[in-house]
C-alpha cells in the first residue's frame, strides 16, 4: 500500500517520478486565469484564520465571497447554510468543513485541501474532525505570525511567475497600477478583460450595467449598439495599456447569428426600453459585439478565452439570497459546435482571429474542441488555438486525464498551455502541483507502455513546456 500523499503522490511509475521531480516540480507557475483580488495582493493582506482564506463568507457590503467548491460540499453534507456562508462561530464552521472533507473520498477537494495544509502549514496528517482543533490552532498561529503567509508571501513561496486576475471593463485598474509601481512585488500581476455584462442583453441588470459602462468611457449614456462596441473596445485598449494579455468570456454557448449593425442597434434599444428580447435577438446582438471584440483582441495582442456550457444560478431562490458564484451552477449541454467553428471562421476570413483558448464545461465536448483547433491554427505561435485545461467541474484527476488523452489523440498535447487555478483562494496554487503530477503520470505511463520512446530530450521539452514554457510563450510574459 502506498502511503498517503507522499513525495511521489499520484506518480505511479518510475518515469513519472523522474519527469515530475527533475523537470516539472520546480518550474514557476503561470496562473493565467483566476479570481483573486489585486487589492489584496497590493495591500499584502494577512488573514485572521484559515476559515477566512479557505471558506470566505459575507462581505461588509452584504454580498458573499468564497470558495464555492467547498460550499457545495458542505451543503451536500447537510450543514446549515448560515454556518457555511455567515457563521457566528468561525471554528465551528471549520470543524464542520473538516467533517465534510473526511467524507469526500474520491473528490479532488480532498487532495487540494490536504496539499495546501501540507505545503503552507506543515500539516502532515489528513484533516478530519478529531484533529480539526489542533490544525485550526496551528494554521492560525502561522497565519498571524509567519512572514511567508501574507498574500504576497503565499504567492512568492508558491513560485508564481504570473497572475492574470479577472476584471470588469468598468474597473479603474487602480490596484494594478499600484502593483506595477511597487518594485517589491516580484510576481507579474496583470488584469484580464471580462466584458460578460456588456453582452448579457437577455439577463437582469443589463440596462443598469450599460449606464456604468457609459460612465467608464466618460459619456452620459450609450444609445446604440455601436456605442457599446466602441465602449468595450476603448476599455480593452485601456486594459492593454496596463499589460492585459488575455480576455475571458463566460457565455452560455458560443453564439453565431450575424446581423447588420442596424439590426443589432434595434435589438439593443428594445432591451434598453425594458422590453424582453427573444433568444434569437440576444444571439444576434452578442454575435456582433463578440466579433468586434475578437477583431480588437487581434489588434491588441490579447488572447480570447471562451468558456461555455454552464448553467449558472439554477436555484433561483438561493441566487436571490447569495448572488452569483456561490455554488448554484451546473454543467449543461449545448449544441454550438457549428457556431463555434463559424465564429472562428468569420474572424479568420479577414485575418482578425486572435489567439483563442476554448473551454467547455461539458466533458463530452473534448473531442469537438480538439478537432476545431486544427482548421484555424496559425504560425504566429505553436498552438495558436488552444483547448483550455479541464475546467471547474472537470478539474478532477479523471477529468484532467480524459482532457489530455483527447488533446493528445486529436491535436498536439506537447503545445498545451497547461493548468490554471480558476480560484478565489490564495492557497490554490497547489492545484498546479496536482495537475503536474497527473500530467507526468500520464506521460510516464505512455512511455512505460512503449507508446512513446524514453527519449530524455523530447520528454523534457514536452513536460517543461506544458508546465511553464508554452504558457510563457503563448501569452508573451
Amino acid at each position: 500500500m502506498k502511503p498517503f500523499m507522499d513525495k511521489d503522490f499520484i506518480l505511479l511509475n518510475d518515469t513519472a517520478v523522474h519527469l515530475f521531480h527533475d523537470y516539472s516540480e520546480k518550474l514557476p507557475i503561470i496562473d493565467y486565469h483566476c479570481h483573486i483580488s489585486p487589492q489584496e495582493i497590493y495591500e499584502d493582506r494577512r488573514f485572521e484564520d484559515i476559515g477566512q482564506v479557505w471558506l470566505g463568507g459575507k462581505k461588509p457590503d452584504g454580498s458573499y465571497f468564497g470558495d464555492h467548491y467547498k460550499w457545495r460540499l458542505m451543503r451536500s453534507n447537510g450543514i446549515p447554510e448560515k454556518d457555511i456562508t455567515d457563521p457566528d462561530d468561525p471554528y465551528k464552521r471549520f470543524e464542520e468543513f473538516a467533517g465534510t472533507l473526511e467524507m469526500a473520498i474520491g473528490n479532488p477537494m480532498y487532495h487540494w485541501c490536504n496539499l495546501e495544509l501540507k505545503k503552507y502549514f506543515k500539516v502532515t496528517e489528513p484533516l478530519k474532525v478529531s484533529n480539526a482543533k489542533k490544525i485550526w490552532d496551528q494554521a492560525n498561529d502561522m497565519l498571524k505570525n509567519d512572514p511567508n503567509l501574507t498574500v504576497r508571501g503565499i504567492i512568492e513561496q508558491s513560485n508564481v511567475y504570473y497572475v492574470g486576475t479577472t476584471d470588469d471593463p468598468i474597473d479603474t485598474l487602480e490596484w494594478h497600477e499600484k502593483i506595477a509601481a511597487d518594485d517589491s512585488i516580484k510576481t507579474i500581476v496583470r488584469p484580464s478583460y471580462r466584458p460578460d455584462k456588456a453582452l448579457n442583453i437577455d439577463k437582469d441588470g443589463f440596462r443598469e450595467y450599460i449606464g456604468l459602462l457609459a460612465h467608464a468611457v466618460n459619456k452620459d449614456s450609450l444609445d446604440t449598439a455601436q456605442d457599446v462596441i466602441d465602449a468595450v473596445v476603448e476599455r480593452a485598449e485601456f486594459f492593454a495599456k496596463h499589460g492585459c494579455v488575455a480576455s475571458d468570456h463566460g457565455i452560455d454557448f458560443v453564439p453565431y447569428k450575424p446581423c447588420s449593425i442596424e439590426e443589432a442597434d434595434a435589438i439593443f434599444k428594445k432591451a434598453m426600453a425594458g422590453e424582453k428580447v427573444t433568444p434569437e435577438e440576444a444571439e444576434k446582438y452578442q454575435t456582433v459585439v463578440l466579433l468586434a471584440l475578437g477583431r480588437a483582441y487581434k489588434r491588441l495582442g490579447i488572447a480570447m478565452e471562451i468558456h461555455y456550457s454552464c448553467s449558472r444560478n439554477v436555484n433561483k431562490r438561493m441566487f436571490k439570497i447569495f448572488g452569483p458564484d456561490t455554488g448554484f451552477d451546473m454543467i449543461t449541454q449545448t449544441t454550438c459546435a457549428d457556431s463555434l467553428a463559424a465564429f472562428l471562421s468569420d474572424l479568420d476570413s479577414t485575418d482578425e482571429l486572435p489567439k483563442t483558448i476554448i473551454f467547455s464545461l461539458h466533458p463530452g465536448d473534448n473531442e469537438i474542441i480538439d478537432t476545431v483547433l486544427g482548421p484555424f491554427q496559425k504560425d504566429a505561435v505553436p498552438g495558436y488555438i488552444q483547448h483550455g485545461p479541464a475546467w471547474w467541474f472537470n478539474d478532477t484527476k479523471s477529468g484532467m486525464e480524459e482532457h489530455m488523452k483527447s488533446l493528445a489523440n486529436l491535436s498536439l498535447l506537447g503545445n498545451f498551455v497547461g493548468m490554471l487555478t480558476d480560484s478565489r483562494s490564495f492557497l490554490s496554487y497547489t492545484r498546479h502541483d496536482y495537475f503536474r503530477r497527473i500530467m507526468c503520470n500520464q506521460i510516464g505511463q505512455w512511455v512505460e507502455n512503449g507508446e512513446y520512446p524514453n527519449d530524455e530530450e523530447s520528454l523534457k521539452k514536452i513536460v517543461e513546456g506544458i508546465s511553464f514554457y508554452n504558457s510563457k510563450r503563448y501569452f508573451g510574459v
